[in-house]
């Protein structure tokens, strides 16, 4: 999926609580936000497994999430009178750090 279309969904999960973050991709209606809440939730697994049990997962909060633009595959597609146009199929990296520390926000 497009770096672009993920950052978008990704702009309104930052910053939040794990829980508010996966019940506001639940109900959001792009299709971004599926891999985003697939990738909190493997997130979280892997918080209780590493710490064994210490993280309370009540307490996580998405303290950062980024995306960067990954591999394109480059397609084309028949045209017309023998011509062809190129497809570029974007693919994106993400990047998720939790935190069970409150992210306080900067004031400016």
């Amino acid at each position: 999926m497009a770096p672009r279309k993920i950052s978008v969904v990704a702009a309104i999960v930052r910053g939040m609580p794990v829980e508010a973050a996966i019940n506001t991709l639940t109900w959001t209606k792009r299709a971004a936000a599926l891999p985003i809440k697939k990738l909190i939730e493997s997130a979280m697994a892997n918080a209780t497994d590493l710490s064994k049990g210490a993280v309370d997962i009540d307490k996580l909060y998405v303290k950062s999430i980024h995306v960067d633009q990954g591999p394109t595959q480059r397609r084309y597609l028949p045209r017309a009178m023998g011509r062809a146009t190129p497809v570029q199929k974007k693919s994106s990296h993400l990047h998720v750090v939790l935190s069970d520390v409150a992210v306080k926000k900067a004031k400016k």
